[in-house]
């Protein structure tokens, strides 16, 4: 299931740099998360570093985008064509 931002989030900067498929980005008002670039660091991290360091607490799993743990390694492959290990 891809993350995403709710409006809670400050702004503060700290997701963006941490995402290691560049899947966040600044939106018109709040940081947003590409759910096609979105892997959950699945295939990085065994945790998703925006939710690691999220001041606020404000990522969440997107209830518009759910996916399999196979889904999510799936997109990682296409995303870096790394094969799984």
């Amino acid at each position: 299931m891809a993350l995403w931002i709710t409006d809670e989030c400050i702004n503060c900067d700290v997701c963006e740099p941490e995402c290691p498929n560049e899947a966040i980005s600044q939106g018109a008002e709040i940081y947003e998360i590409n759910p096609s670039k979105c892997t959950e660091c699945v295939g990085h991290y065994d945790t998703p570093q925006c939710m690691e360091v999220c001041p606020v607490d404000c990522i969440g799993k997107s209830p518009e985008h759910p996916e399999t743990n196979d889904q999510l390694w799936a997109k990682y492959e296409q995303l870096t064509g790394n094969k799984r290990a």
